[in-house]
């Protein structure tokens, strides 16, 4: 008779670390809801369906999806903006963006947006997330915009320092940052316990003991919260701004993913990530999450990473931290209601902080400059803007550096005076550097022959062919003599 341990070699391996990813996951599940301004119990919703849909299907084995930091902000102006009950059909037809671009073969092409726009992105996702949870773990409303939040932050502290229910609300919150932050520093046997989970049980029985006056998170149930759009959701798809916040929904969420993705790939030694069915298994996770009414969801690295250290080997692992979280969902949804909501925010401004690339922005900085201020630029333009539109401000940004790369021209005048003039003209010469180009040649004297040497040209475009052309007719009319054009053979 064969056995399930020969059925399943790695049973042990992935069971294991599937109870290592659900006790990591339950926490930011819940931090992630309350963050972007929805019941607790949907980040939960979207952790399930991260796991038992999202988990079976192909793609990449080892990386664990669910609701994360990194959308947090989008989902929370989304959700000020149309409602929560219209956030299901956000999320629903980002999914199906998502399902078309893998079933279309775009996912590989996530791999072409520059780095440096990624990190710009989750730059300025980290500020805001840090500065809004500030707000959060004193007990204060947030400013609307990034701006706001970062502006508003030494009145926040004055107004904190007056109340003493928002002093012990930030002590909360502040201690629950120390505990994730030492927790490294603990004994092996207590590391086994995810820090932010610790950090959430240590305020909670704080909180219990000494009577606090702190915020807890609000509970209605699990299928409490669940809500399929109805019409009046879906009529919302008439207007116009909506659109721009799917779009932003499903490239946002399919870039972390796919840039996840590669991440996770450089943990393991196992099968590497297939993009374009990974982005059709989000696709489908977030077109259920849709349906449900829940939070977007996305591969998350720090779930994956811990996934992939506790010794997952197959996509089991996540499938069954699916099944834990449901479990919890289903069974101890009150334990919900104990949870301070500074603790929460104290784990959110952790995550914040470790979505700032600084180690990145110093080695650009030292070599690629160009880099380094597209990266600065997006993170800007995000927290005084929006998140979409400071992303399309970092890939414009990127893509007019590149088109000045490529239009990098050496022009070499040669007059010994006597004989033609030589003009060499190396490299790529485009529309951008057009001026350049007729700045030179018009400056050469009229009475004097031209030789001109296109043959070191890499690339000429056809504003530059046209206008050489009627330069040197111009010149031919005046001159001695025509003008000696030498091209690549």
């Amino acid at each position: 008779m064969t056995t399930l341990t020969s059925k399943f070699p790695h049973l042990r391996q992935d069971f294991l670390a599937s109870i290592v990813v659900f006790l990591v996951a339950v926490p930011l599940c819940v931090g992630v809801a309350v963050a972007s301004g929805v019941p607790a119990e949907l980040g939960l919703v979207t952790g399930i369906v991260g796991g038992l849909v999202t988990g079976f299907l192909p793609g990449s084995s080892l990386q664990v999806s669910g609701p994360a930091a990194g959308m947090t902000v989008l989902v929370f102006e989304a959700v000020s903006e149309f409602g929560v009950g219209t956030l299901g059909v956000i999320v629903l037809v980002a999914g199906l963006l998502q399902l078309a671009m893998g079933f279309f073969r775009i996912g590989r092409w996530f791999r072409a947006i520059s780095v440096s726009v990624v990190e710009g992105m989750l730059c300025g996702i980290g500020l805001v997330i840090i500065a809004g949870q500030i707000y959060a773990a004193a007990g204060l409303k947030a400013p609307a915009t990034g701006l706001g939040k970062i502006a508003g932050l030494p009145g926040a502290f004055a107004d904190a320092v007056g109340s003493t229910a928002a002093l012990a609300s930030l002590a909360i919150g502040a201690g629950t940052i120390a505990v994730i932050v030492l927790w490294k520093r603990m004994p092996k046997a207590l590391r086994s316990v995810p820090g932010a989970l610790a950090a959430v049980v240590l305020a909670t029985v704080a909180t219990l003991a000494f009577g606090l006056p702190v915020a807890t998170v609000t509970v209605e149930g699990l299928f409490g919260v669940i809500q399929v759009p109805g019409g009046d959701a879906f009529g919302e798809l008439a207007t116009p701004a909506i659109w721009g916040t799917i779009v932003a929904f499903a490239l946002i969420a399919s870039a972390e993913s796919l840039f996840s993705a590669a991440a996770v790939d450089r943990l393991h030694d196992g099968p590497r990530t297939e993009y374009d069915k990974e982005m059709v298994a989000q696709g489908v996770g977030n077109t259920v999450c849709g349906l449900l009414g829940a939070l977007p969801m996305t591969a998350v690295i720090v779930r994956s990473s811990a996934n992939v250290n506790a010794g997952a080997r197959t996509k089991a692992s996540r499938v069954l931290h699916g099944a834990w979280l449901l479990l919890f969902a289903a069974a101890l949804p009150s334990a919900l209601a104990l949870v301070p909501i500074p603790a929460l925010a104290g784990i959110l401004v952790h995550a914040g902080w470790k979505l700032i690339p600084f180690r990145q922005i110093s080695a650009l900085w030292r070599s690629h400059r160009g880099e380094a201020l597209i990266l600065v630029v997006t993170a800007v333009a995000i927290v005084a803007v929006n998140m979409f539109e400071g992303v399309l401000i970092g890939l414009a940004l990127s893509v007019v550096k590149t088109a000045w790369e490529t239009s990098h021209l050496r022009t070499e005048i040669v007059d010994k005076g006597a004989g033609p003039v030589q003009v060499h003209l190396t490299g790529n010469a485009t529309f951008l550097k057009l001026p350049k180009i007729l700045d030179s040649l018009e400056a050469l004297p009229q009475d004097r022959p031209v030789e001109l040497d296109l043959s070191g040209l890499h690339h000429l475009d056809h504003a530059c062919r046209t206008a050489l052309e009627n330069w040197a007719e111009r010149h031919s009319a005046v001159g001695s003599e025509p003008v000696r054009v030498t091209t690549a053979a």
